[in-house]
């Protein structure tokens, strides 16, 4: 299977893109391109780099180099406010990520105001209904939901202003295993009905081979590999470190 696609059909094109905190190289000139509706994953350990390169996209790091062009339109560290109507983003920790001392309510309706969107009442019971919960969680607060539904509400805030792309980090990891599989198919309808693009960033192959067409390997900022989710799952591989990550993962999902 070919894994490299016409940069004219790209909706996210990084060329040499290179992320460094203060003397140290973080991202060493990584290149990919993304096709409009597709799953791209990126897969790597601990500090591999891959979740700052997502922190780059979508404007939460602004020290990088190189070209940057989302939607056709090349990016500069400083994003506009209707970049985030565009592009959103999805966060690992759920319980982090939403505001403590703020109904859900509040959560959704903040990024309706902010884009000047009419109709919130509507949008929110449509957004809660999307993402699969109930109308009573609109005014409790993210402590009082459950792990898997406080990443329904971070997922719904992130749809609420109807963006073309979101950035996936680790959507997965805090939740368990049988959460796990209820996110991983609701991001796939979600992405199928809106015709959304997606990157998604995992330590995790089974996560990105069940979600993800191509897949990005990561080790000590570089992308080491590029390949099909059929590939990896085969064990067709060309870089070591890509077949290191499958046998671990292999013997991680063995039994006891």
């Amino acid at each position: 299977m070919n894994t490299l696609i016409e940069k004219s059909n790209a909706k996210i094109i990084l060329d040499n893109l290179r992320i460094s905190f203060g003397d140290t190289e973080v991202v060493k000139g990584v290149s990919f391109a993304v096709a409009a509706g597709e799953c791209f994953g990126i897969v790597g350990e601990s500090g591999s780099g891959k979740s700052t390169i997502l922190r780059a996209l979508v404007g939460l790091s602004q020290a990088w180099s190189g070209s940057m062009i989302i939607g056709g339109e090349a990016q500069l560290p400083v994003r506009q406010k209707r970049f985030y109507r565009r592009v959103q983003m999805v966060f690992q920790d759920p319980y982090g990520s939403l505001h403590p001392r703020q109904t859900i309510d509040r959560i959704l309706s903040e990024p309706l105001i902010v884009h000047g969107f009419l109709n919130i009442e509507k949008r929110i019971k449509d957004a809660l209904s999307e993402v699969g919960l109930p109308q009573a969680v609109r005014f409790r607060f993210p402590h009082q939901l459950s792990g898997g539904q406080r990443q329904r509400v971070a997922i719904a805030r992130a749809l609420i202003s109807e963006p073309e792309i979101l950035l996936l980090d680790e959507p997965t990891s805090a939740l368990d295993v049988s959460v796990q599989a209820e996110i991983l198919n609701l991001l796939t309808d979600l992405r199928e009905r809106r015709k959304l693009t997606y990157i998604l960033v995992s330590h995790n192959l089974a996560v990105v081979t069940h979600l993800c067409t191509r897949i990005g390997v990561m080790i000590g900022g570089e992308m080491v590999e590029l390949l099909s989710a059929d590939d990896l799952r085969s064990g067709h591989v060309v870089h070591p470190h890509t077949a290191e990550l499958r046998s671990l993962s292999l013997s991680l999902e063995e039994p006891d």
